[in-house]
């Protein structure tokens, strides 16, 4: 029969200072290489869970790719159909279709997602209204008009003019009724090259309260 004995170690301050810094490093060392194991075991864990999803999401971006073309296929040719019976030509600047059920519970929107542009020939028009602007005699009046016009002209984040501001700046220079005003407008309504950035599909439900619903289509909407 083995009995447990405690064995009584007599040692020197010094060498229990040794025995304690000992102690600490091997305490230190052993922590590291736990929280070393740890970090490979997450980093296989993610490894592991990537190549089982990448598969899985690549499957449903397909399914979501073929039937986005399936339904703009369908409805191109339903908008065929609806110039031939109502003989009216679909306008290719266009940039949204929407088509509601009889029941008017159910309705699809097909379009285009369209961001402004213009051609260089807009920097003339600008020139021209700021020219225009600067002969003004400095007033109250003008000044409020100035300011106006300046502010129309204020590009966005990305340096392009909104399109929604040079309209309003038209009716500005309408209402000045000066030619040179309404010429720089027109070289910069001109310029307006508009570029499609992406088909897209919005389905829509309405609920029990008769609210319209989305349907949602996209990896971030629930």
């Amino acid at each position: 029969m083995n009995e447990n004995k405690t064995t009584t170690v007599e040692m020197t301050a010094e060498e229990q200072a040794q025995f304690a810094a000992f102690k600490r490093d091997q305490e230190k060392k052993a922590a590291e290489a736990k929280a070393q194991a740890e970090r490979e075991q997450y980093r296989d864990l993610v490894d592991e869970e990537i190549e089982r999803c990448i598969p899985i999401l690549l499957a449903i971006s397909g399914d979501i790719k073929n039937s986005k073309a399936q339904v703009m296929d369908n409805f191109k040719t339903i908008l065929e159909m609806k110039s031939e019976l109502f003989k009216t030509k679909v306008k290719d600047d266009q940039r949204s279709h929407t088509f509601t059920n009889s029941e008017g519970n159910k309705r699809i929107t097909i379009g285009v997602y369209v961001t402004d542009g213009y051609r260089d020939t807009v920097e003339d028009g600008i020139a021209i209204v700021k020219e225009y602007i600067s002969s003004l005699a400095n007033d109250e009046k003008t000044e409020a008009l100035v300011n106006m016009v300046f502010r129309l002209l204020a590009r966005d984040a990305k340096g392009t003019l909104k399109a929604s501001r040079i309209v309003q700046l038209r009716k500005v220079a309408q209402d000045t009724g000066d030619e040179r005003f309404l010429e720089g407008v027109r070289i910069i309504e001109e310029s307006y090259q508009p570029e499609v950035s992406k088909q897209f599909i919005r389905a829509e439900v309405k609920n029990e309260n008769g609210m319209w619903k989305p349907i949602p289509l996209g990896m971030t909407e629930s």
